[in-house]
């Protein structure tokens, strides 16, 4: 039977590491980081994201608070927004939930934030960094997916490494941080050909395509660990991940859960990208 990574259980202690840093940090510069959120729209699933990103930032310790904006915004006046935030001191982390309402042009308001304050770690000279080696704030799914790996133990030097997805938000910054740690990396989609064989060969298999239960157990290697990315509903309304997790469980070496893998990763990471901002902002100050 596969290990199963506990992405709750590792959430939980990052964000207790970072609830401790960030008592360290208060006591040193006088103040607690801030993380501060834009919310434009009315979006349902958003404004949930938005709680618990509040939640786990009351309780990191952090200040911060939520800009929401109406569903009538234009792109200037979100702009004017994340332009406003720059300037202000105590605010370390910026971060405008997506998606944004129909007719924002979300590009020029992701490439406005101040790459010290770009806990998504989107923008662009971030997106450099990250590809060049060098330091930066780097997305918060991949980064918790490498948490999760490591607290897994999971040795990835040498290891062939498959993800399955592009997307600039995932599976992109996921290829990078894979070839940091010195894995064989196959960054494999929908057009992919011979996408179950291709699967087949990865020690380390990352789904990040948003299709449900796509991966099937043929498609997996057995003994490989297996990292979920998806967040889906199946044929019942059930969340599920990109994974068939009941027939991939009995082959996998190892494998993320969906609900409870990297879906809290992902937030704890967020938490710890302000914490990394603010440290980065204050030592710039001095």
């Amino acid at each position: 039977m596969a290990q199963r990574i506990d992405g709750k259980k590792v959430a939980a202690t990052v964000r207790r590491e970072v609830a401790q840093e960030a008592a360290r940090f208060r006591e040193r510069f006088g103040r607690a980081p801030g993380l501060s959120v834009v919310l434009a729209g009315d979006d349902p699933a958003s404004a949930v994201y938005v709680r618990n990103k509040e939640a786990a930032a009351k309780e990191c310790g952090f200040e911060g608070e939520v800009l929401r904006l109406p569903n009538e915004v234009s792109t200037s006046e979100v702009l004017d927004t994340v332009l406003a935030l720059n300037e202000r001191r105590a605010v370390d982390g910026i971060l405008v939930q997506l998606p944004l309402p129909r007719g924002v042009d979300e590009a020029p308001i992701l490439e406005a934030i101040d790459p010290r304050k770009d806990v998504d770690g989107f923008h662009v000279e971030n997106v450099g960094a990250l590809w060049s080696g060098l330091p930066g704030l780097v997305p918060c799914t991949p980064s918790g997916c490498m948490r999760l790996l490591r607290e897994a133990r999971v040795d990835l030097a040498g290891k062939r490494a498959v993800v399955l997805g592009r997307s600039n938000i995932v599976g992109k910054p996921m290829a990078a941080l894979l070839l940091r740690e010195h894995a064989t990396v196959t960054v494999a989609h929908s057009r992919t050909q011979g996408l179950p064989e291709l699967c087949r060969e990865a020690d380390v298999l990352v789904a990040a395509v948003g299709r449900a239960k796509l991966v099937k157990a043929s498609w997996v290697k057995p003994g490989a660990v297996v990292i979920d990315v998806g967040m889906n509903r199946d044929e019942q309304g059930k969340l599920c991940g990109d994974v068939d997790y009941a027939e991939v469980e009995p082959v996998a070496g190892a494998i993320t859960p969906v609900p409870g893998g990297v879906g809290p990763m992902t937030i704890a990471m967020l938490m710890q990208n302000t914490l990394t901002a603010a440290l980065a902002i204050e030592q710039a100050r001095r």
